[in-house]
């Protein structure tokens, strides 16, 4: 059953990649959409692109993540954590990333609809909020440093 485990570890890493790289990417397409003009092309391809981004990358992505996430939790390791606050720490910050999400994902339909939610420089900033959470859950699942 190890080399089960090694495989849905891998899936599991692969699927936070493509969902991470559509956390980090989106943010940007709506700097580019911001600064757009209203009705023009470059709109039209930003609402396009945005689209696919969560269709076919993001969406697939996190829900394959989160379910390979809890068979390694509960299929493998659930005896080992018991009493591990690492755990905890990494799931809260998994669950904050999929409410960030969430909210990516109204903000891109507030754009389809014609829009403006944010301006360019929020979505400038909140581009990093991904990042600094993955360090972190990285840190937690590799060093669990309590």
């Amino acid at each position: 059953m190890a080399i089960m485990y090694e495989w849905f570890k891998a899936l599991h890493l692969i699927a936070v990649i493509f969902w991470m790289a559509g956390l980090l990417y989106l943010p940007r397409l709506f700097v580019y959409h911001s600064a757009s003009t209203p009705g023009g092309e470059l709109e039209a391809k930003m609402i396009e692109a945005a689209e696919k981004l969560m269709r076919i990358i993001m969406n697939p992505a996190m829900i394959v993540s989160f379910i390979l996430g809890m068979i390694l939790i509960f299929g493998y390791n659930a005896a080992n954590l018991t009493g591990s606050i690492w755990l905890p720490v990494k799931l809260l910050l998994v669950f904050a990333l999929m409410g960030y999400h969430g909210f990516l994902s109204k903000q891109r339909k507030l754009f389809a609809a014609g829009g403006r939610p944010k301006s360019e420089k929020f979505f400038r900033k909140i581009n990093e909020v991904p990042a600094i959470f993955t360090i972190i859950i990285v840190i937690m699942a590799i060093v669990k440093p309590f």
